[in-house]
């Protein structure tokens, strides 16, 4: 089923919707999502409490390479709970497996019935993506033309297609570790933007050239350097999600205007921020927000010269949305 389609049937057990990868795709195109997480953003009327991280122990490994279990959970008074089970493997690619595995459960938040049993890799790369493209529409400059992902996983073109949504980009180019990963990864994108897309070998001089800049690894060292950012690039920080991990140097955060999903979840796990803070080199207090804050301001708010930087950990309240935005498209199929 295509999105062109328009949304397939989900299956049912019990009362409770049973929704695919294919399904999530088909209800969220990228331009009515975007929207749909700026309004819920905006709005902010949604309970989210601290998600649980826990280290997945007896597994001989060490905290490079040991899984993590996360649990993120939220709600709307009156309206949907819904929670996110969800296993990292950082060493899965050597196995053939992604890195991570997810389930999604949407329940009415008054009676506590199950609406909804949803597909939660699928729709972790959309509310990713769509997260991710959310802040360069407020961020990056009107007249992008390049846009740079680094990264070759499943959300690499995920991150290309909603971004491609956001800014009507002339270039798209790929970097990535193995080769074979990123021309693999660029064919991909090609086929969804329908933009040039091309690989590049020279990660500085591809940042360099750059207007937007999108990265999601997990690198425990610096993969995008502020020496080599030049002004006016939007940089998309989305992976490095635990303290020990970080895709950008000190020099990027002391040039950049910084701005992060959640600002308790950002400073607390995101090693792109927890690095240069407990080292001195980044002042907390200079964040100009999160996306709350940033999705309340009017659109176009930005000097033509700065560097601007997003770093996002993943917040309950984007998988809610979704979920929910999924549910009513469906719900809406169904009369």
């Amino acid at each position: 089923m295509t999105p062109s389609a328009g949304p397939p049937v989900a299956a049912r057990f019990g009362g409770a919707r049973l929704i695919d990868a294919d399904t999530i795709r088909a209800a969220t195109p990228w331009a009515a999502l975007i929207e749909h997480l700026a309004h819920a953003f905006a709005a902010d009327d949604a309970v989210v409490p601290p998600r649980h991280h826990h280290v997945v122990t007896g597994v001989d490994a060490g905290p490079a390479h040991a899984s993590t279990l996360l649990l993120m959970p939220a709600w709307r008074p009156g309206g949907s709970v819904g929670v996110k089970l969800v296993q990292v493997a950082p060493d899965n690619a050597t196995r053939g497996l992604p890195a991570v595995h997810a389930t999604y459960l949407l329940s009415d938040a008054t009676t506590g019935v199950p609406r909804a049993l949803l597909d939660g890799d699928a729709l972790t790369l959309r509310r990713t993506a769509a997260v991710s493209a959310l802040a360069a529409q407020r961020l990056a400059r009107p007249d992008a033309q390049r846009l740079l992902v680094i990264g070759a996983g499943r959300l690499a073109p995920e991150l290309a297609e909603a971004h491609a949504a956001v800014r009507a980009y002339a270039e798209i180019v790929i970097w990535a570790r193995r080769a074979e990963a990123a021309h693999a990864t660029a064919a991909a994108i090609a086929a969804r933007t329908r933009v040039d897309v091309r690989v590049a070998t020279d990660l500085d001089a591809a940042v360099g050239a750059a207007d937007v800049v999108t990265c999601a690894t997990l690198a425990t060292t610096p993969l995008v350097r502020g020496a080599c950012v030049r002004p006016g690039t939007h940089v998309d920080l989305v992976g490095a999600f635990k303290p020990h991990m970080r895709e950008s140097d000190d020099a990027l955060l002391q040039r950049a205007a910084v701005w992060v999903d959640t600002r308790e979840g950002a400073c607390r796990e995101a090693g792109d921020l927890t690095q240069p803070i407990a080292s001195g080199a980044f002042d907390p207090a200079h964040l100009r927000g999160d996306l709350t804050a940033l999705c309340r301001r009017p659109a176009g708010l930005r000097d033509a010269g700065a560097v601007t930087l997003f770093k996002a950990v993943g917040t309950a309240l984007a998988d809610l949305a979704t979920a929910e935005r999924v549910v009513a498209v469906l719900d809406a199929a169904d009369r």
